[in-house]
């Protein structure tokens, strides 16, 4: 079992260790220490990364691991010749520890918070790159819920309380009144005590004072199937969040010309114009739909009781295509619509009047395999794909003249 050092001091950054093993796991190759500072992923906290140096070998630490006997892994980018035994120094990425310090102490007084105002306790604690999350065993939750939890976390930080590592047995830590009390193996349980707030236990790396959390920002809720969800970030990735959010409300609020605290209200009056505009286009297109209707159904002779309607638009979409189709077969009982677009993908749309004894959606299917593509519909409406549209002209032409025969 590896020492670990980080339990007593999460501040210690470098180290000196024994050499225990060297080994390749899935093709990796990886150190075993008797001692270490790193901190493995656990508990829903980040490893560390850092570098081992051995002489004048220096090789980095990507990814640490928990192996279930108690032995830690470090998976290095590289293979180093090292022999069992020999003496090697660590140094921990601080700036990276630094944040995960931040991310999980702020866990702990939000989880804490919510428990104080609302009786919500944690179910699971996430860390991730960019943000970190909780999920609350409540059935609802409230914005100001949130708000007052952030409130009491942030006021909890300024007071700048300290933050102590105890370690306890398992039945001297029920008598505690722990706010989570895990079921553990360990003869002594690892207890961070936020003085006079919270008391948990926990394996993870913390700050000494909770003012040296920065802040806590609240950033999104969700509801899960286990209660809802809220991500947060804390510190610098707090401020770092903060400057980017800001910086896009900037650019939003430039674009229209407003204040960044207007932005809301111009969303919702450029939807409503939107909204608006898409019902003008949608009334306009209908009665260009219906006018060209009038003009083709004019224009086409009838044969044997139908009229053919062969037509392909470069410069109209499928909707339009769809729409006009429509209104042909509406506006005329006698009509068999072949219509294609090239406009993007090329589409074909076979329509004709209820009662034509034409079955559009197996002619779809004669022409695709000419054309290559995919496609299909009912005996009155088809539509498909085609993959190429030279012959689409003449295609259309002999679709028309077999349902003329």
């Amino acid at each position: 079992m590896t020492e670990r050092l980080y339990y007593r001091d999460s501040f210690l950054h470098e180290f000196e260790a024994q050499v225990l093993d060297s080994l390749t796991v899935e093709n990796r190759p990886v150190l075993i220490l008797d001692r270490t500072a790193f901190y493995p992923t656990s508990g829903g906290q980040l490893f560390d990364t850092g570098w081992l140096t051995s002489g004048e070998t220096k090789v980095r630490v990507a990814e640490v691991v928990e192996r279930d006997d108690g032995a830690i892994l470090h998976f290095l980018d590289e293979a180093v010749s090292v022999e069992k035994g020999s003496r090697i120094q660590g140094a921990i990425d601080t700036e990276r520890r630094r944040d995960h310090m931040q991310q999980h102490s702020g866990q702990h007084v939000l989880s804490a918070a919510f428990v104080r105002l609302f009786n919500m306790p944690t179910v699971s604690f996430h860390m991730g790159a960019d943000y970190c999350s909780i999920d609350l065993e409540t059935r609802n939750l409230t914005a100001q819920q949130v708000e007052s939890a952030e409130a009491l976390a942030n006021q909890v930080i300024t007071e700048d309380r300290p933050v102590d590592i105890r370690f306890v047995t398992s039945e001297e830590a029920q008598k505690l009144g722990l706010r989570k009390l895990p079921p553990s193996e360990r003869e002594k349980l690892r207890l961070i005590d936020i003085r006079e707030f919270d008391l948990t236990a926990c394996g993870g790396t913390h700050v000494r004072n909770t003012g040296q959390i920065g802040c806590i920002l609240l950033r999104k809720t969700e509801k899960v199937r286990q209660g809802w969800r809220v991500e947060f970030v804390c510190g610098k990735r707090a401020v770092e969040t903060a400057r980017r959010d800001y910086m896009t409300l900037t650019e939003a609020a430039s674009l229209f010309s407003s204040h960044v605290w207007d932005i809301p209200q111009q969303v919702r009056k450029s939807q409503e114009e939107a909204r608006t505009s898409q019902k003008s286009q949608q009334l306009l297109l209908e009665e260009v739909a219906d006018f060209q209707a009038k003009q083709l159904l004019a224009e086409a002779e009838e044969h044997n009781g139908r009229r053919i309607v062969v037509r392909i638009f470069q410069d109209r979409d499928l909707n339009y295509v769809k729409l006009l189709a429509q209104r042909l077969t509406q506006q005329d009982v006698t009509i068999v619509a072949l219509l294609a677009t090239t406009l993007g993908s090329p589409t074909l749309v076979f329509a004709q009047s209820a009662g034509q004894p034409s079955d559009m959606g197996a002619l779809m299917k004669i022409v695709l395999a000419k054309l290559g593509g995919r496609g299909g519909g009912s005996k009155d409406m088809a539509q498909g794909g085609a993959a190429q549209i030279k012959d689409l002209q003449q295609t259309l032409a002999d679709a028309a003249a077999s349902l003329d025969g």
